[in-house]
């Protein structure tokens, strides 16, 4: 049987802290989450209907700073579901360095199917139901699946409404006009390359012979893989819910986005032709980028993938099981923890400015993101070759080592 997200993101969790050898008292606090609070939101839609959907917040935890991670409007959100990426929202914000803990939300609601209207109306009873456990110095929100910098800037309102003061700090991924950051909309994308580029010469490969295949064409997986394209590599496949397109040669990304963009999807593209979209895990290819959602890669499919290594840019695209198959196989895979956090370090940037009252210039905002994940990882890359332990657990157990020494020296405090 597959093993859900959540039990992956806990084993791991487990297998770091035996790694590091981390007291029983110390995992036990990491393994559970500070706070869950589930809420019964009742939304009009346009029909004239009165909808009840239920909404989670999960504060998982925050020794080294505000509780932070998206909120997604999904039909598969559950409170597992939710757990799980805000238990790994700690490890991603701890491994990149940054002074956040690890939060999520969402509503189970098929968020594609909402009118703007209904969004909107969504967005602002989430607000209501969480309104005091959030808060720029409390849990600071974002975007994720189904939800954009309409959503936030919506959220931002109807928070600043109900504290009686503006406060956009509050969530990250806002529009520009309503103090979001430059480069925000691109930093996840951008973050999964300039990650792949910082270890690619520490593991050994060129770059000229590299092919790559992306599972997942939204913002993040568009972004990396325009971000190869522009960096002279080939990107050989790119699949999307609806369709898959293949060509050897190369694909013109631009002009796939550009055809996504009128039609919906890559299906139909005449710069390649189609394949069917599960046969994207076998294609002979450098880098697989698994971009879209959890539990992609299965003992099923994991002995069938060709590539050099898997670049995961969405969250748990990878099951246990597979994982283990892929290690064996000598598969590289560069865990999400590290691959995807740069939209939570540009998501970082904006609360600073916020908070600050500034605003940084896109270049500079670039310049701080690359070398905050090119640092991430050479030391993840140090690290794991120091303890000979395999990316994702090393991810974990370097993660685990600093939020563990956050709360020691918060009980610390405590006791004095």
């Amino acid at each position: 049987m597959m093993s859900s997200y959540l039990e992956n993101v806990l084993a791991s969790l487990r297998e770091a802290a035996f790694a590091v050898q981390l007291d029983a008292d110390t995992l036990a606090i990491l393994s559970t989450p500070h706070r869950e609070i589930h809420a019964r939101l009742f939304v009009r839609m346009d029909d004239g209907a009165l909808r009840e959907i239920p909404a989670y917040r999960v504060q998982w935890n925050n020794a080294r700073g505000p509780y932070k991670g998206g909120i997604r409007f999904h039909e598969r959100v559950d409170l597992d579901e939710v757990r799980a990426l805000a238990c790994a929202m700690m490890i991603k914000c701890a491994l990149a360095g940054i002074p956040f803990g690890g939060g999520k939300g969402g509503a189970a609601i098929d968020g594609k199917a909402l009118s703007s209207t209904e969004k909107e109306a969504l967005t602002r009873a989430f607000v209501r139901a969480f309104a005091d456990v959030i808060g720029p110095s409390k849990d600071v929100p974002a975007p994720d699946v189904n939800t954009d910098a309409a959503v936030m800037d919506w959220f931002a309102d109807e928070y600043a409404r109900i504290a009686g003061q503006n406060a956009p700090a509050v969530v990250t991924g806002k529009s520009l006009a309503a103090g979001g950051s430059q480069g925000r909309s691109t930093a996840t994308g951008t973050g999964v390359f300039l990650v792949f580029d910082a270890l690619r010469p520490l593991l050994g490969l060129d770059n000229e012979t590299i092919t790559v295949a992306v599972q997942g064409f939204g913002n993040a997986g568009q972004e990396v893989a325009l971000q190869f394209f522009r960096h002279g590599y080939r990107v050989i496949a790119v699949s999307d819910s609806h369709g898959a397109m293949h060509e050897e040669q190369g694909i013109d990304v631009p002009s796939l986005i550009a055809h996504k963009n009128v039609s919906g999807s890559v299906k139909g593209f005449s710069g390649a032709r189609p394949f069917d979209p599960a046969g994207i895990f076998a294609l002979p290819c450098g880098v697989l980028v698994p971009a879209a959602l959890e539990n992609q890669i299965t003992e099923e499919n994991a002995q069938a993938v060709q590539a050099k290594v898997v670049l995961e840019a969405a969250n748990g695209p990878t099951t246990r099981e597979a994982d283990v198959l892929l290690r064996k196989a000598g598969v590289h895979v560069i865990p999400d923890v590290l691959a995807n956090a740069g939209g939570v370090v540009v998501s970082f940037f904006e609360w600073l400015q916020n908070m600050e009252g500034e605003r940084w210039s896109e270049e500079r905002v670039h310049e701080r993101l690359e070398a905050t994940m090119r640092s991430a990882a050479t030391d993840l890359f140090t690290f794991a070759s120091s303890r000979n332990l395999p990316f994702r657990i090393a991810a974990y157990a370097l993660a685990l080592e600093r939020v563990a020494a956050a709360e020691q020296e918060r009980r610390s405090r405590a006791a004095s």
